[in-house]
């Protein structure tokens, strides 16, 4: 048999588009002679719906394009995610569905036994868990169809089984030479690669091939990379889906041969793949066609320039720099360079005179108090009207350029460098930043060499640095990243020579400056802990000074 993965990238919720382009890849697989053509997981939906699964009507389209599908395509088999109703009395209303049909026939029905609820994931907020079902004999090969989390289960791989069962060894047991799992799996560093290694070894431990396809694209947030594979009996990758682009593969389950495309290695390049894309689907998905950046002079908002200038066309980016008294020469012939190397629209608006007229109606107000962070976040606030302004008058989405470091202790200033429609790099610490704008400038220099080696520095006082306030970012980020991403103890922290005073100080940061980030913008996830609704914490709560209290021992 022959079959094809199809990876596409659905909008939400945008039905005919997304069936459309179904019935564009059945057409292509058929010209390669494909018996089968598999999709990815609530295909005809696009993933994840969220709270658009309670409107009756959504389910009842997805219902319908369902049934338009199977009497449309014919002359080959399909396999495809959609949303199911539940028909029982008690539990929740829906199952995450898989569906087998050929020629107007629905051949086999199966529903997602293993629904997540870590992380970014909420299924059981949705659906009902399905039960086991037996394999199908189609094309003399007698399929497992499952859906996602079904295959993530196996109790001699997964360091934490959260599921008793385990849907891939029950099929095989019946009796299934060949496990098909439609998904839509997200991606941040280093997914690919343990998701390689963990479905080889199922393929292997189980000795049957394995047809895994997986969503592309970006929705909302969440980004999801393709590299759909196909594995031997023997573990190895006999077919592979290209990473971060619309793809269709085909392999020959007689021989186990098939198309073999590119996926990035590199994990810095397959950070940056991923942020051009997920700023391309964000900004397009909800109807722009247009960005403006404010620069800076900084490495943050020029890499969130080039990404934006990658993703959407330098034609559709426009910059604007805003000097201040406090603004060095440098950012001056900084940002102008790069906005040449760029290509895009570049403007100069200072801000010192606006400054002084705030100052001079509210400086009153502060009589016989030092000039301080207030001051400092007005300059920040009015360069984000300014940038807004420009938003509303020219239809143009604004990116924010803050990184993870800053926003995990507060170092942003909410409603100034805060404002934005879409925050591009907000899940990529300081120190990625600097490795993203190194691998940029490898064949050329893109962003001028004295951005990327410049202190850091918000320029809302004179001679501010960062590490004046802050621990150098090769330190700061690796105690973020055992906190938020690792989610180590104090113990475990302390043991990697951190010590009291900076862990009380950072920690308390991150704790306290949750209500900024619950303003913030949305953010592409792309390490395995995000903040966003990945990270749910209180805004409103106790635990902090309990918490830190055991540092003063």
């Amino acid at each position: 048999m022959k079959i094809a993965i199809a990876q596409i990238n659905p909008i939400i919720g945008d039905f005919h588009r997304n069936c459309a382009k179904i019935v564009a890849f059945v057409e292509r697989a058929k010209t390669k002679g494909c018996d089968l053509i598999v999709f990815t997981e609530l295909v005809i939906s696009g993933y994840p719906p969220r709270d658009l699964l309670e409107k009756n009507d959504f389910i009842d389209c997805n219902l319908r394009c369902l049934r338009q599908l199977q009497e449309l395509i014919q002359g080959i088999g399909v396999v495809l995610g959609f949303v199911d109703r539940n028909p029982a009395e008690t539990g929740n209303p829906l199952f995450n569905a898989a569906a087998l049909f050929e020629n107007g026939r629905e051949l086999q029905r199966v529903r997602k036994r293993l629904l997540p609820v870590y992380d970014v994931f909420d299924e059981r907020r949705y659906f009902e868990a399905g039960e086991g079902c037996q394999p199908i004999e189609y094309k003399g090969c007698r399929l497992g169809l499952t859906i996602c989390e079904d295959i993530w289960n196996d109790k001699d791989l997964a360091s934490k089984r959260f599921y008793a069962a385990d849907p891939v060894a029950e099929l095989v047991q019946a009796g299934a030479d060949l496990i098909i799992n439609i998904s839509a799996s997200p991606y941040h560093a280093g997914k690919n690669a343990f998701r390689t290694k963990m479905l080889g070894a199922v393929a292997r431990k189980h000795h049957v091939p394995i047809v895994y396809a997986n969503q592309v694209g970006g929705n909302d947030s969440v980004l999801f990379d393709g590299a759909s594979c196909v594995y031997g009996p023997d573990g190895a990758i006999a077919a592979q889906a290209a990473d971060f682009e619309e793809d269709l593969i085909c392999v020959d389950t007689a021989t186990l041969t098939g198309d073999k495309h590119s996926v990035t290695e590199d994990e810095t390049a397959s950070i940056l793949k991923a942020l051009i894309m997920g700023t391309r689907d964000y900004v397009r998905k909800c109807g722009f066609s247009k960005a403006v950046i404010g620069l800076s002079g900084g490495i943050d908002s020029a890499l969130t320039a080039y990404i934006a200038v990658q993703a959407l066309g330098h034609e559709n980016v426009a910059t604007i720099f805003m000097p201040s008294r406090y603004t060095s020469q440098d950012n001056f012939e900084d940002t102008a360079a790069l906005a040449r190397n760029l290509a895009v629209d570049y403007r100069i608006i200072p801000i010192d005179a606006v400054f002084e007229q705030h100052l001079r109606y509210i400086s009153p107000e502060f009589e016989n108090q030092t000039p301080g962070v207030t001051e400092q976040n007005i300059q920040a606030r009015i360069r984000g009207t300014i940038l807004m302004a420009f938003s509303n008058k020219h239809n143009s989405l604004l990116l924010t350029t803050g990184n993870k470091s800053e926003l995990a202790v507060g170092y942003c200033t909410l409603y100034g460098d805060m404002n934005g429609g879409l925050a591009v790099i907000s899940d990529v610490p300081k120190t990625m930043v600097w490795a993203i704008s190194r691998h940029i400038n490898i064949e050329q220099e893109i962003i001028p060499l004295r951005i990327i080696e410049k202190a850091p520095s918000a320029e809302l006082k004179p001679d501010q640095k960062d590490q004046d306030d802050l621990p150098p970012y090769e330190v700061l980020d690796r105690l973020l990243t055992g906190y938020i991403e690792e989610g180590k103890c104090l113990a475990e922290l302390m043991q990697q020579g951190f010590s009291r005073e900076m862990l009380k100080d950072v920690i308390s940061r991150v704790d306290r400056n949750e209500y900024k980030r619950n303003q913030a913008p949305p953010g592409l996830r792309v390490t395995s802990k995000a903040f966003g609704y990945g990270r749910r914490y209180p805004l409103a709560q106790g635990y902090t000074s309990v918490f830190l209290s055991t540092l003063q021992g």
